[in-house]
C-alpha cells in the first residue's frame, strides 16, 4: 500500500510526497536525506497522509495535490 502525505517545514511551506512507510519518511526528511525541497527547511511535521493507493495512482493524486494552492491544501489537511 502506498501513502499520499504533506508536511509542514519549519519556513511553513507545505511539501507532498509519497511513501510505503509515512513514519520511516518522515524520519528520512528529517536527518536531511528526503527529498532536496526539504533539505534546507528542517524540520518537517506530518500534517496530512491519505492511505489506500497503488504506487501509479498514488503519484498520480501527489502531482494532483502540487497543483493545488496553499488554501486548497490546507483545506485538504483540515479535511474539507
Amino acid at each position: 500500500m502506498w501513502y499520499v502525505y504533506i508536511v509542514e517545514c519549519s519556513d511553513g511551506t507545505l511539501y507532498t510526497g509519497i511513501t510505503t512507510d509515512v513514519n520511516k519518511r518522515i524520519e528520512t526528511h528529517n536527518k536531511g536525506k528526503g527529498a532536496k525541497y526539504s533539505k534546507t527547511r528542517l524540520p518537517v511535521v506530518l500534517r496530512a497522509s491519505f492511505d489506500g493507493f497503488d504506487k501509479s495512482t498514488a503519484a498520480k493524486e501527489e502531482y494532483r495535490i502540487k497543483k493545488l494552492t496553499r488554501k486548497e491544501k490546507i483545506n485538504l489537511i483540515n479535511g474539507n
